[in-house]
This record gives structure tokens, C-alpha cells and sequence, in this order.
């Protein structure tokens, strides 16, 4: 059974669609489930200025897409980066557990999106040094 907040974002999800010229772009899914979300940034003076998603996926994949850009937007990047998987289900006021797989991808979208904004301007060796942030990597059927 999902929350009220669950069904709320997946009936009228925020911040809906491809963004033009985004700074940072970070697409990851999970094969065995189906679900895909492709995260955008704007970012403005070390500030998320704007996030949109496209998700293909089950409520509780938009749900959680809606959730993260909400998290996020407004944020530093560093503040940004701290968003973690559990913020976005609790924020969501709980998943099941089988559908707790959604908030790792919204919250791994977000870092990818925002890996890719910061290796636009800045080596691998700066990016982990600064942020602690490592390359999205694929890993057993899912891209972290």
C-alpha cells in the first residue's frame, strides 16, 4: 500500500520533463524491473538552480523522481549530494520494501546528474577529492 505523499507525486509529479541545455544529465534504471529516470540540473553559483526528470517506470519510480527534484532543488551541490536514498522514502513518507530499489535510483539519478555537471569543469582526481563523488559505474544489472 503506498502513502497519500506516494500517490500525491505520482498523480501531479513536480518538475516533469527533458530539459534544454542542462548543465549536468545523470540516466540510470534497473533492468530486471524496468524502470529508467534521467535526471537534468541547472546549476547557478554552486546552487541547483532547476531539476526536471523523465521517468519510465512503475508510481512508485515517479513518485520518487518527483520527490528527489523537490529534495534538491535550491540545494548546494554539496547539501545536494547528502540527499540519500532513505531521505527520498522518508520524504515520501515510506515505500514498501519491494519498491525501496525507486528511491536508490532517484538519489543515484541525482548524483549522476550532477557527476556530469562537475567532470564538465573538473578531473576525476578534483571531483572526489571535493565532493567524494566517483564516476557512475554499472554494476550488476544497475548504473550507480
Amino acid at each position: 500500500m503506498y502513502s497519500q505523499k506516494v500517490m500525491e507525486h505520482f498523480r501531479n509529479p513536480r518538475n516533469v520533463g527533458e530539459m534544454e541545455n542542462a548543465d549536468g544529465k545523470g540516466t540510470v534504471g534497473n533492468p530486471v524491473c524496468g524502470d529508467l529516470m534521467t535526471i537534468y540540473v541547472k546549476i547557478k553559483d554552486g546552487r541547483i538552480e532547476d531539476v526536471k526528470f523523465k521517468t519510465f517506470g512503475c508510481g512508485a519510480a515517479i513518485a520518487t523522481s518527483s520527490m528527489i527534484t523537490e529534495l534538491a532543488k535550491g540545494k548546494t551541490i554539496q547539501d545536494a549530494l547528502k540527499i540519500t536514498r532513505n531521505d527520498v522514502a522518508d520524504a515520501l513518507e515510506g515505500l514498501p520494501p519491494i519498491k525501496m530499489h525507486c528511491s536508490n535510483l532517484a538519489a543515484d539519478g541525482l548524483r549522476a546528474a550532477i557527476y556530469d555537471y562537475l567532470s564538465k569543469n573538473l578531473t576525476q582526481e578534483e571531483i572526489k577529492s571535493k565532493y567524494g563523488l566517483e564516476p557512475p559505474k554499472r554494476e550488476s544489472g544497475e548504473w550507480h
